[in-house]
């Protein structure tokens, strides 16, 4: 990170540290754990907006274990100053204390750039304990982060057990320290156990210029970007956010990726379903102006199967509340899965109807058609050859950047706020 070069903006920054409230939420009941943003504790003229975010579930893989240090690497959107993480213990049946947590520049693998990892303090401390069920956010750290970064949150947990809280399938290696607190350690030797889920980290904000934005995508495990590149920031969402990087006219620069492998509009499986994280994983993100909803291929595959009406009222109630947040919403339509081992008729033409609502309802706020755009035309149940990875449910490489490409980057623009 960038240290600041002027002393107006170093005292700004320093200002900021010194009232920042790192907010410990309420604890609850995993399923309905609901946290609000904290406040938004930023320098004169920015605003606060997530620039990176995972959907949180409770990890199976892995329990909650004590003495050990997470090295998290993470992929920025917006570029900003003053960089606060969010840490997550929602599905946690023990309170979770973290030591220490740093923040810095990736170099390669787990090795930091040296001089860039710094230490984060939440409320002024080092360390904080985390309840089940609850969340907290760092004070903002002084200096500047650029888009498209690769950042290292190293987190030490002094004390843990029971569920851990994260995201599985991060598709971004990151590390482990298995014996003590190595959070300030430039160098990765300590770090000798590599982990493709991300624990306990499921945001991170940044203070960018004032009228900034971010979108949240919310899906499934083709949001997730299953069967995409690992370590290459290859989903859709991230191609999306090189676009919006780009795009001198655009004022939505965050994105983030709220999506969770097995995902369901309805019904809890793989992660909450998305009624029930819309306010936790989505409206509680920093500058959330609209959200990209992409679900609906697993509750229809599923068994058994929601009809079309059900799935379109779980819609409905997405729409509803996001605008009650004043976020505007952006159906995406349910792409092609013939081929899949679940795929049927029946599911088919639950598929058509659903379409057939998110196109002409009028419902959403936008649309972005992911099936016309990467359906065979000469098979229009199935994924156009040069866009599915094999499975014939998870687009290649290239079917996410044409995913990212559909999107209308004006549509992500909401009136509302």
């Amino acid at each position: 990170m960038n240290r600041p070069t002027l002393r107006r903006h170093a005292l700004h920054a320093l200002t900021a540290v010194a009232v920042a409230i790192g907010t410990v939420l309420a604890a609850g009941p995993p399923s309905t754990a609901r946290p609000t943003p904290s406040p938004a504790t930023t320098e004169p003229g920015r605003t606060s907006v997530v620039t990176w975010a995972a959907g949180t579930d409770r990890l199976s893989t892995a329990g909650a274990a004590p003495e050990r240090t997470y090295r998290l690497i993470v992929h920025t959107s917006a570029g900003g100053s003053g960089l606060r993480i969010r840490l997550s213990n929602a599905f946690g049946t023990q309170p979770v204390t973290f030591g220490r947590a740093y923040a810095g520049l990736r170099a390669t693998g787990a090795a930091l750039v040296p001089g860039t990892n710094r230490p984060l303090t939440f409320a002024g401390s080092p360390s904080v304990t985390v309840p089940p069920g609850g969340s907290v956010y760092s004070d903002p750290l002084p200096g500047t982060v650029r888009p498209r970064s690769d950042l290292a949150v190293s987190l030490y947990v002094r004390s843990a057990g029971g569920a851990a809280t994260g995201h599985k399938m991060a598709l971004q290696t990151s590390y482990i320290a298995p014996v003590g607190d190595h959070a300030a350690d430039d160098s990765a030797t300590p770090f000798t156990q590599r982990i493709t889920s991300w624990f306990y980290l499921d945001a991170v904000t940044v203070g960018a210029r004032r009228g900034t934005g971010a979108v949240a995508t919310l899906g499934d495990s083709i949001t997730d970007g299953a069967s995409s590149t690992r370590d290459t920031n290859r989903r859709w969402p991230d191609f999306l956010a090189r676009r919006l990087d780009a795009d001198p006219g655009s004022r939505v620069k965050g994105v983030a990726n709220e999506g969770i492998s097995g995902n369901k509009v309805l019904k809890d499986g793989s992660g909450e379903s998305a009624l029930k994280r819309l306010d936790r994983d989505v409206l509680s993100q920093h500058g959330v102006r609209t959200v990209v909803l992409l679900e609906g291929v697993n509750d229809i595959k599923g068994v058994p199967a929601p009809t079309a009406a059900e799935l379109v009222a779980g819609y409905r109630q997405i729409i509803d509340r996001s605008h009650a947040a004043g976020v505007c919403v952006v159906g995406a339509t349910v792409m092609p899965y013939e081929g899949w081992r679940e795929w049927t008729p029946a599911g088919e033409a639950v598929r058509q109807e659903v379409n057939a609502f998110i196109r002409g309802s009028g419902a959403f706020d936008a649309v972005v058609d992911f099936d016309r755009a990467v359906m065979d035309p000469a098979a229009p149940s199935r994924l156009l050859p040069a866009y599915n990875s094999g499975d014939h449910l998870h687009p290649n490489d290239l079917g996410m950047r044409t995913m990212a490409d559909t999107v209308d980057l004006k549509s992500l623009r909401c009136p509302r706020r």
